[in-house]
């Protein structure tokens, strides 16, 4: 998924998965410890992003979806903190298998949309079943480029990024589409390991809140760090347009 989730959609993003590179065999396990989503990794720091193959979904889904992820991922407390509304168009960038998006339509109702975006085919096959199964149609899986969202200007509420973003490449330049995205009271969310955590990807891929921060005012943006108790392992960050 761009993640855990996509951008390997609750989980788009751009982990890309390594040209080539065969389905990872041990994923459940590998899952466990990467539980960040699908996104990819890439061994260099500065605006590259942490690239790996999630093209095995049936596999990462022992994990994505393990009912034990929900006491530390706290879905029912992220969600709360985007302040939904019916009717809004909200997009989950690195959706994955789908972790986030059953609880995202009933938040916006039926008169409202989810975008699960991902950059990984067999990730979005993934949640094209699960939509069916589950009849949530207001839920629209969507195969995204790594360097693009593809959505258009104005017209999103909120984008929900969680495990997905420390997978991004060039994330100022995409910072500065998600930006555009954005409906004029439109807010975009991150949701990320902490340093310390003891789960997420390894240590020389995870960033720090500030630097979150730091990435979306230079895609255009104004970010803050919000404070979440709740969330053990996590932060949270907030960023707007300029209103």
């Amino acid at each position: 998924m761009f993640g855990r989730r996509l951008l390997c959609a609750c989980s788009l993003v751009a982990c890309s998965a390594t040209p080539g590179a065969a389905p990872p065999k041990a994923a459940p396990a590998q899952a466990a410890q990467h539980e960040h989503g699908a996104h990819g990794m890439h061994k260099e720091h500065g605006a590259h992003g942490m690239h790996k193959d999630f093209s095995d979904a049936e596999a990462f889904s022992t994990a994505f979806d393990d009912p034990a992820r929900d006491a530390w991922q706290r879905p029912a407390e992220v969600i709360e903190h985007l302040r939904l509304e019916p009717g809004q168009l909200v997009v989950d960038l690195g959706a994955g298998t789908g972790y986030f998006v059953e609880a995202l339509a009933r938040a916006v109702g039926p008169s409202g949309q989810v975008l699960a975006l991902d950059v990984e085919p067999k990730m979005v096959e993934f949640m094209q079943r699960r939509v069916h199964e589950r009849k949530l149609p207001n839920v629209t899986p969507k195969l995204v480029a790594y360097d693009d969202p593809g959505l258009a200007p104005n017209s999103v509420a909120r984008v929900l990024v969680v495990n997905t973003w420390h997978h991004i490449d060039a994330r100022e330049a995409y910072a500065g589409k998600l930006a555009a995205a954005l409906a004029p009271e439109g807010e975009i969310w991150i949701v990320d390991f902490t340093l310390d955590a003891d789960h997420g990807p390894p240590k020389e891929f995870r960033l720090a809140p500030e630097r979150v921060v730091g990435e979306l005012q230079r895609g255009g943006l104004k970010a803050e760090v919000v404070t979440a108790e709740q969330l053990p392992k996590q932060y949270l960050v907030r960023a707007w347009r300029d209103r």
